[in-house]
């Protein structure tokens, strides 16, 4: 199944990598999406050969599902043993539950396979609080499992739906018992790094503050910032915090992290922005990848002339953010 898999690739930046690359893996994502797996395949080997063949690991992982899915398997193997030996993939708990890969089971490369992924989550966990682990685990499950099904509702039922008001109304109950888990540990521990709660646990900590309430965010963007200062969390994470607290305060951002859905139009567009000629500078400076790369997640294009034209409306609409 492709998803978003929550490790990082020691050799590769974002912002290094050619838009192309970013196209062709989305255009691989889509045709996955309607079964075309092998079509899918052969996407996401244009976007490695645009980028000297290298790849994200995630992208080599969705890579070797279609390839799996297209009954190709020996590039599925090569795609996997890529990202278990060369990018330290250890989320063995996802890889051998994939339905994507069951056709690769009983080929004599999988148990091999499945044994250095599992070498790999040894090492990782060796030193982890395993409680604390566990629990942001289950918190993370909360946090993400609600709002890709509001995403779904959303395309498949409409904004006005009762289907997507009532999983918005589950989504409010499970940030609220979150956010009581997270500031609990944060309030005993700090801010913890991957050192202790692993990646995953540490994005989880991010990721329920920047959905909490803007008090909160404001009381713990201090520790996000020390945690960011001492290794112990993510730049990007920051950076998006900051852009959403400027946001909801009715200034404008300063990353270009935000992107805003006209209500009126359900329009997707890139909320106020400080100094646009030099977002991707200040993107880069944390990790970010270009504004043109980050908006195709929306299928918006970066113009930055037509965007300087048009601030001033989208000045205007910040006041929707305020107290939200």
């Amino acid at each position: 199944m492709i998803v978003g898999i929550l490790f990082n690739s020691p050799f590769l930046k974002a912002q290094d990598i050619p838009k192309e690359y970013f196209d062709l893996v989305k255009k691989g994502d889509s045709l996955y999406n309607i079964k075309q797996f092998e079509k899918s395949a052969k996407m996401y080997s244009s976007a490695f050969k645009v980028n000297k063949w290298k790849g994200l690991p995630n992208d080599r992982y969705n890579a070797a599902c279609s390839w799996a899915m297209a009954n190709v398997p020996d590039s599925a193997f090569f795609n996997l043993e890529r990202v278990a030996k060369m990018m330290g993939y250890n989320n063995y708990a996802h890889i051998i539950k994939d339905s994507d890969l069951i056709g690769l089971h009983n080929d004599k490369r999988w148990n091999p396979l499945i044994e250095l992924v599992k070498q790999n989550k040894e090492k990782a966990d060796a030193n982890l609080n395993k409680p604390l682990v566990a629990k942001l685990d289950s918190i993370h499950y909360d946090d993400q499992t609600y709002r890709y099904q509001a995403q779904e509702f959303q395309k498949k039922y409409g904004w006005d739906s009762k289907e997507l008001k009532d999983v918005h109304a589950i989504l409010r109950t499970k940030d609220s018992i979150n956010l009581i888990q997270v500031t609990a540990i944060l309030d005993k521990y700090g801010w913890l790094g991957s050192d202790i709660i692993g990646d995953a646990g540490n994005n989880t900590l991010f990721l329920v503050i920047q959905h909490s309430d803007l008090k909160t965010q404001e009381k713990y963007l201090p520790m996000l910032k020390e945690a960011v200062k001492n290794g112990k969390a993510s730049g990007v994470g920051l950076a998006m915090l900051e852009d959403r607290i400027e946001m909801r305060n009715g200034r404008k951002q300063i990353y270009g992290s935000q992107i805003g859905i006209d209500l009126i139009t359900k329009d997707y567009y890139v909320v106020a922005l400080v100094d646009p000629e030099n977002v991707d500078k200040r993107r880069a400076s944390v990790g970010l990848p270009t504004m043109e790369m980050y908006l195709t997640n929306w299928n918006l294009k970066w113009d930055l002339e037509q965007y300087k034209k048009d601030l001033p409306k989208l000045e205007a609409k910040l006041i929707d953010f305020i107290s939200k």
